[in-house]
């Protein structure tokens, strides 16, 4: 089996998918635009060979890239990187050399925002109230259904990037004012809990591996505020939201690719659907699912490219914590009294990649335990401000 991996050196824990499909005999081929030398050597150790280009934007680049892989090892069986950023690329080239995956023909069904929104209400999945909005115009009739606040994010976007809280009519005519030249979507604010439904599907689309974090806040509200974020996952899913995660993994028909769906849970204790990402979920997540579950959530997935196999038990025993600093602030504990404070909970921790930063911090902390209480402890000890 061929697998090419695009940007196979980020985020830098990634490196463990080329890991384990080489472990399986795979002929794991790198591609990105990021010097050989620089690569991990963990990294360069499991590449079958790497092609270097000036550009990864450089879409003829990438071209003649698969045309040589294709000509020296043949067929070409699958194509990911694993990341938001890149899936327009890889449906592309999926098309064009015939690779099993997402299309330019599904592509976008999983990419705007707008069209997420009818899947999820096909499939019986509350949604906001919203939609494109081109003028201003347009807008103020989503306002008079809706009321302000209003929420402004690209219809096809990464993140909380560009995205607007709009509080009355001033805001709205700035948004417009500096509004940048792609379509947006606006939709009602809906106050709530941010949680997610995230796993991996086979080749047929079997629900093979599941789980779910809760947020202490939402992506957009920690960059805009500049605040700390924290999310540990879920012992337990309530059945409403396994529900919804269900719903709408059926709805758009992921097959053997990880998935991160979020919802919000609102005071009056409703699931409302937030967005669809189908790749694994950002940060240290993949991480999180390890210690959450004692797997090899890279390992596993390699074994569903390879034999189409899950072979890990699981039983969710532990709550597993993410818990992010960001450097321009200071707090009431040191690095090295949360490292001696905790040495049995404490999993990993490490420099956050500063194109993650905005929302995860500088800095992020793994910890896990049994108990819910405990991580709550512990995440409000190492985020706890100066006296």
């Amino acid at each position: 089996m061929n697998f090419v991996f695009l940007s196979p050196h980020f985020p830098p824990n990634y490196y463990h998918f080329c890991e384990h499909l080489n472990y399986l005999g795979v002929n794991v081929l790198g591609l990105a635009d990021e010097p050989y030398a620089s690569l991990r050597p963990e990294l360069k150790n499991v590449l079958r060979e790497y092609y270097l280009v000036r550009e990864m934007h450089n879409y003829d680049e990438l071209l003649r890239a698969l045309g040589y892989f294709t000509h020296r090892y043949g067929k070409i069986d699958r194509l990911d990187s694993q990341n938001e950023y890149w899936l327009e690329t890889e449906a592309a080239l999926r098309t064009d050399f015939n690779i099993f995956g997402i299309k330019n023909d599904e592509i976008m069904k999983v990419k705007r925002k707008s069209l997420m929104k009818q899947r999820f209400q096909k499939a019986g999945v509350p949604v906001a109230c919203g939609r494109v909005a081109r003028t201003i115009k347009e807008a103020k009739r989503l306002i008079d259904e809706v009321g302000y606040p209003l929420v402004a994010k690209p219809d096809i976007g990464v993140g909380a990037a560009k995205t607007y809280k709009i509080h009355d009519a001033v805001e709205l005519q700035n948004f417009f004012e500096i509004k940048p030249d792609v379509d947006y979507i606006m939709e009602e604010f809906i106050a709530g809990t941010i949680y997610s439904f995230d796993g991996l599907t086979d080749h047929d689309g079997n629900l093979v591996f599941y789980t779910s974090h809760k947020f202490s806040q939402g992506v957009m509200e920690t960059v805009v505020d500049d605040d700390l974020m924290a999310y540990y996952s879920l012992r337990d899913i309530p059945p409403d939201l396994e529900d919804a995660g269900r719903r709408t993994l059926e709805a758009f028909n992921v097959r053997e690719r990880f998935f991160h769906f979020e919802f919000f849970r609102t005071p009056e204790n409703k699931i409302v659907a937030l967005e669809v990402n189908i790749r694994p979920p950002g940060g240290l997540t993949t991480d999180m699912f390890n210690y959450a579950n004692d797997i090899d959530i890279y390992a596993e997935w390699a074994h569903i490219i390879v034999h189409n196999h899950f072979t890990a038990d699981y039983s969710r025993p532990y709550h597993c914590c993410y818990i992010g600093r960001k450097f321009n602030r200071s707090y009431l504990h040191t690095h090295e009294q949360v490292l001696s404070s905790f040495p049995r909970q404490l999993c990993d921790h490490q420099y956050i990649s500063g194109v993650f930063s905005a929302a995860l911090g500088d800095y992020g902390y793994l910890v896990r335990s049994p108990a819910l209480d405990e991580i709550l402890e512990i995440a409000s000890y190492i985020q706890a401000p100066p006296v």
